[in-house]
């Protein structure tokens, strides 16, 4: 088993063996970093699959909280089975009607619109009364697996619920994974490195991205029902664009190359969040966290053009670099002197 292969099996066996570490706080750190993970990967699709940046992703992982939310029952728990497939088709139809529209543009203006449709989202939950406007809307039950009266799992208990997201994570992954290495994907990395040319081949690019940007929106609405599950709590703060340029950040920062490189990216950004946080490392300056944060991100950037996913082959460009032979130099040249033949 190749190391691209074997590392997700030990990181999810590593993740899973640590729901029973018996700290709430690393617990939910953990489950914290999965949730954002499963986002950034929502993400990866559009910027390293098909080449679209989107900063209106926020939307989808907003919507798809507020689903769960408002679907809920207010005096019990409601069913997984319809809750969990309603956030995301929630999700996957606005980014169908929003996305028929924005993929007409491109570049910076593909930006720009998904970041207006995303702002028409957050204000429509932010200023009306259908999400409990700018205090938010609490989940006071979370959803139930009942078959016919029998519960496989409860979600109430925290290990359950850790090994819950564990398999939304998981099966995020596989499901993008395959999705790479199939006709599908391949279209989509045509399309991300010269749309012109396969448009020449004969393909209609434009049904590829509009499909590659309704799975990304349902996989950020699948974040954003774990999300809400978490807190219990939602708030329009969800579709800011602060959020979309959090999780474009993580994609970035990890590498877009790879489905790893979210993941890792994720797992960065939200540990050094927690670092520079820490009052109990660094006091009173806790509070200004924004700066230390941003000169982190800056020097990453900077130190690592590829990404941490990256970083393995940047060291071994180096070592080869390194390890060269030395060229010779070339012989001086010699003009020849008067009354000498030429060579």
């Amino acid at each position: 088993m190749t190391l691209n292969r074997l590392l997700p099996c030990l990181t999810l066996l590593a993740l899973a063996a640590f729901a029973w570490s018996g700290s709430d706080y690393y617990t939910g750190l953990a489950v914290k970093i999965m949730i954002y993970a499963v986002f950034a990967l929502s993400l990866q699709l559009l910027v390293g699959g098909a080449g679209l940046v989107s900063l209106g992703h926020a939307a989808f992982f907003g919507i798809g909280a507020y689903a769960a939310a408002l679907l809920s029952p207010a005096s019990e728990a409601g069913s997984l089975w319809w809750l969990l497939p309603a956030a995301l088709l929630a999700a996957a139809v606005y980014a169908l009607i929003t996305g028929a529209l924005a993929l007409r543009t491109r570049g910076v203006y593909f930006i720009m619109v998904t970041l207006a449709f995303a702002q028409m989202a957050y204000y429509v939950f932010h200023d009306t009364k259908a999400g409990g406007g700018s205090d938010g809307i609490y989940l006071y039950f979370r959803p139930q697996a009942d078959i016919g009266g029998w519960r496989p799992f409860d979600l109430d208990q925290g290990a359950t619920y850790y090994c819950f997201v564990l398999a939304c994570l998981a099966l995020t992954w596989g499901f993008l994974a395959l999705l790479r290495r199939s006709p599908f994907g391949a279209a989509l990395a045509g399309i991300r490195i010269n749309e012109q040319r396969m448009r020449a081949a004969g393909y209609s690019t434009y049904p590829y991205k509009l499909a590659a940007y309704v799975i990304g929106a349902a996989l950020a609405g699948l974040a954003g029902f774990l999300f809400a599950l978490k807190d219990g709590f939602v708030t329009p703060e969800l579709l800011a664009w602060e959020q979309s340029g959090l999780v474009l950040l993580m994609v970035i920062l990890g590498g877009m190359g790879s489905l790893g490189g979210a993941v890792l990216g994720t797992a960065a950004l939200v540990l050094l969040q927690e670092l520079f946080q820490s009052q109990a490392l660094f006091g009173d300056y806790a509070r200004h966290w924004h700066l230390p944060l941003g000169l982190a991100i800056i020097a990453l950037v900077a130190l690592l053009p590829d990404g941490l996913a990256g970083l393995p082959a940047q060291w071994r460009r180096r070592r080869a670099r390194r390890d060269a032979p030395a060229a010779s130099p070339p012989a001086p040249l010699r003009l020849p002197l008067p009354g000498e033949p030429h060579a």
